[in-house]
């Protein structure tokens, strides 16, 4: 079963699996009551914009979910997908970009297509898991660089460059833009600076950064000013875009070489045209509406700086991805999120062993454009009095209780 499949009969439906009812928003109902959420990655807000919701049920409408049947290599192709390909391509200052189905599947499909025994792929150790299922699966040499140090990167980089002298292969650095569980942003102005003494290329996973950093929400790379540096860069639309599907970017000969090569392209049923034709109407509004991501860091200062204020460790995120650390143990964890939604009605991701190390809690707080000042007083305030009752625990109890229960008071 695993260390969380032990637990299957007490948190299914509760803590795993949850059900969140409702319109996407930042008021949900979960088991029966209307919840404050602070759990879904919907930064900018655009899940239920009006614009995007007429331009879904417009194109649902006019072409279903089943057009273009194939794989777009033979039958799925259509001029929506390469326009959605060409805005995301000028977006990105790239020369040409690739639509992918999913964000997950795309990065691992990108991954192996791009890597064959001669080569050497380099990876920060705190990557996400569709790199290291992507690394994972392919003959390349492959090492792990501790989670942004530069000087242990050139020491890989110097032990990569003997091997490829030998195999005739290339070195590929992999990182994240921004890391999604700990806010923190990939270091690329010190890869990029790597890039004058030795010969690679970058490939980023901007997961959470894209729509959210940078001065036009283009990611990470342009937060740091070298968009223009980076080789090849890995965007998912689960985030600010609020959809399923992803892009790559990057030089035309090597789109080219993804396109016939990627097998999860080349053997799955293309994106639907409704899908992406949601897409290109929430890009355009990604690209012109700077007032939904100005909101957004609105809310994340308050948000952070609040936590601070009140003496919390939210860590060095610099990003919308805010944790909150605490100590105690997985009962504990259990019995506060517990409270946290049953007695304050605020719902969130909780994270504990074996995820990170025992002992330790990480409340996962995801603001979005659609938050408001009043939800982070009200959170704040909450995360004050859960403290409290934590040190004085409160939530020390170890007996398997049934979270449904309609009010759990401590």
């Amino acid at each position: 079963m695993g260390h969380l499949g032990q637990y299957a009969d007490q948190a299914h439906g509760y803590f795993t699996f949850p059900k969140l009812e409702g319109e996407i928003g930042t008021r949900m109902k979960f088991n029966g009551k209307e919840r404050l959420i602070w759990s879904l990655n919907d930064y900018l807000g655009l899940a239920n914009h009006p614009e995007v919701r007429k331009a879904d049920a417009e194109a649902a409408s006019r072409y279903g979910f089943g057009h273009p049947m194939g794989s777009r290599m033979l039958t799925g192709n259509s001029d929506y997908h390469e326009q959605l390909e060409k805005m995301y391509a000028e977006y990105a200052q790239k020369e040409d970009a690739i639509l992918v189905n999913f964000g997950y599947q795309g990065n691992i499909s990108l991954i192996q297509a791009i890597l064959d025994r001669r080569d050497v792929v380099i990876y920060d150790s705190l990557s996400h898991a569709c790199i290291i299922d992507g690394v994972v699966g392919t003959l390349a040499k492959r090492f792990i660089f501790e989670h942004n140090n530069m000087e242990q990167l050139e020491k890989r980089l110097q032990t990569a460059l003997k091997i490829v002298e030998k195999t005739g292969g290339g070195i590929l650095v992999i990182t994240e833009g921004v890391f999604g569980m700990k806010g923190d942003l990939g270091y690329l102005p010190g890869i990029v600076e790597l890039k004058k003494k030795y010969p690679f290329r970058i490939l980023i996973d901007d997961a959470h950064g894209f729509g959210v950093m940078g001065a036009t929400g283009m990611g990470t790379a342009e937060h740091y000013g070298v968009q223009q540096e980076i080789d090849i860069i890995f965007n998912t639309f689960a985030k600010s875009m609020a959809m399923i599907g992803g892009f790559i970017a990057g030089d035309k000969k090597v789109m080219r070489y993804l396109r016939y090569n990627m097998r999860s392209q080349i053997y799955a049923k293309t994106m639907p045209t409704a899908l992406v034709l949601g897409a290109i109407k929430r890009l355009e509004i990604l690209r012109n509406d700077h007032t939904r991501r100005e909101h957004l860091w609105k809310i994340v200062k308050a948000l952070q700086e609040g936590f601070k204020a009140r003496g919390f460790d939210i860590g060095p995120t610099q990003s919308p991805v805010t944790p909150v650390y605490m100590k105690g143990s997985i009962w504990e964890c259990r019995n506060l999120s517990l409270d946290l939604r049953e007695n304050y009605n605020i719902f969130m991701s909780v994270v504990t062993y074996p995820v990170i190390e025992k002992g330790s809690i990480i409340l996962r707080v995801i603001p979005t454009a659609n938050h408001t000042l009043d939800d982070v007083e009200y959170t704040l305030n909450a995360f004050a009095e859960i403290r409290e009752k934590l040190d004085a625990g409160a939530y020390a109890d170890d007996k398997l209780v049934t979270p449904f229960m309609p009010k759990i008071v401590f």
